[in-house]
């Protein structure tokens, strides 16, 4: 039998009491903090509570991207997200998110949704499947660090297909250098080895055509953007790809961005279009788009 739980009012009269400043036991303290955070596998279980409720694994997966995502709403925003101390692991953090991790856990979520695949090892699996490189951890170079090259993995695993061309069709030109001229900046690669393994990574990867969509041209491409594609926002810093990444979606007709900026400091959706988010960035040049692809067992 399952135990009752602390109603509402009385919740909200234990934090008040904290708040207040009146001394409680910490034991108390400790509880109320727990009710008002709930665990990572708490979470992933309530939004496949919501899958259930709203039958999302017959809806294509776009449209489940976008139930997901929209359910981060207010989350908070955490930096660097994925930068922790120690050995390479599969950091599980659904409490506050970055812009990558906002997308990682929903498109993750999202195909746990359509797999039917709902216990939290199930979602830890499909995490690691889509962060890592070949979906397997070998240390810190093993994790997909530049976006494009995070695209280029997962389209090659059949988790997205790559639209850029399509959209928009102009060669991204740009070599990618900026982790390893900028090593102080990623503590991980003081290790001399991860350095040139990283060194190597960006020779690859700058082997590959890349495609874009330039902002100039956005108004005219945007209409073949559809809800639920993942969007990389592509920058003019020097060696970098995608500065920014988030999720389309569609309101009233208006194609705006669904992400967890620094700027506003939890996961939302523009007031502005798109066009106009972009237009109002200078040091973002335009975007690369991926598209969920429907997963099969």
């Amino acid at each position: 039998m399952q135990k009752p739980t602390t109603s509402r009012r009385s919740f909200i009269r234990q934090l008040a009491l904290v708040a207040g400043g009146v001394a409680i036991p910490s034991s108390l303290r400790e509880k109320v903090v727990a009710q008002a955070q709930p665990t990572n596998e708490e979470i992933c279980q309530r939004k496949f509570a919501l899958a259930v409720r709203e039958s999302l694994h017959e809806r294509p997966i776009g449209e489940v991207m976008i139930a997901v995502g929209v359910s981060f709403l207010g989350t908070r925003y955490v930096a660097n997200a994925l930068e922790t101390p120690g050995d390479e692991h599969l950091v599980v953090n659904l409490q506050g998110l970055d812009c990558v991790t906002f997308v990682e856990n929903t498109l993750t979520l999202s195909r746990c949704i359509k797999l039917g695949s709902h216990t939290f090892e199930d979602y830890r699996k499909q995490l690691q499947l889509i962060r890592y490189r070949d979906g397997v951890i070998d240390k810190y170079p093993s994790r997909l660090h530049y976006f494009s090259d995070w695209i280029d993995d997962n389209e090659k695993k059949s988790i997205v297909r790559n639209v850029s061309q399509e959209i928009g069709g102009a060669v991204f030109e740009k070599k990618l250098s900026f982790m390893s001229m900028h090593p102080a900046a990623y503590k991980q690669l003081a290790n001399k080895v991860y350095l040139e393994r990283i060194k190597e990574t960006e020779s690859v990867i700058n082997t590959r055509q890349h495609y874009f969509a330039p902002k100039e041209q956005l108004a005219n491409a945007q209409e073949k953007i559809e809800s639920g594609d993942i969007i990389g926002l592509t920058t003019s810093l020097e060696g970098l790809d995608i500065a920014h990444t988030g999720i389309a979606i569609r309101a009233n007709g208006v194609l705006k961005y669904l992400h967890a900026p620094l700027s506003k400091g939890e996961v939302q959706i523009t007031e502005e279009s798109l066009v106009d988010y972009l237009a109002s960035h200078k040091t973002q040049t335009g975007l690369m788009v991926a598209r969920p692809l429907e997963p099969v067992l």
